[in-house]
């Protein structure tokens, strides 16, 4: 079992900055690709962005491409969210998500751990 705590979230203007974490605790010594994604009321969650277990790849949403930067730390067990530009449009409950294995996917049904999700607003 992995248990994931996102923090970081909050209120910031348009064109501000957000960095979110991500601290995994339990079974953190097997390999575990790693994502972002966001919920914003009444629709559905959404793919952010991605990164491998060694954090060589990465891969990002059209939506957040240039503006977003994922990152992990290995010895911290703990995954970064950057986010940079923000916009209202990103106001939405981001959650990190762990995926047993090496290779990341945008797909929310591939992963098998969660967060409790942490809630950004953006305004205007």
């Amino acid at each position: 079992q992995v248990q994931l705590v996102e923090s970081g979230g909050g209120l910031v203007q348009a064109g501000g900055s957000l960095r979110l974490s991500c601290a995994a605790s339990g079974r953190t010594s097997s390999s575990y690709a790693m994502g972002w994604f966001r919920q914003a009321p009444g629709k559905e969650r959404e793919f952010v962005a991605a990164i491998d277990s060694s954090g060589g790849r990465t891969y990002y949403a059209d939506s957040v491409k240039g503006r977003f930067t994922i990152s992990r730390d290995n010895a911290r067990n703990t995954v970064y969210l950057q986010m940079n530009s923000l916009k209202p449009e990103d106001t939405a409950v981001y959650y990190c998500a762990a995926r047993y294995g090496s290779g990341w996917s945008t797909s929310r049904l591939l992963y098998d751990y969660w967060g409790q999700g942490t809630q950004v607003t953006v305004s205007s």
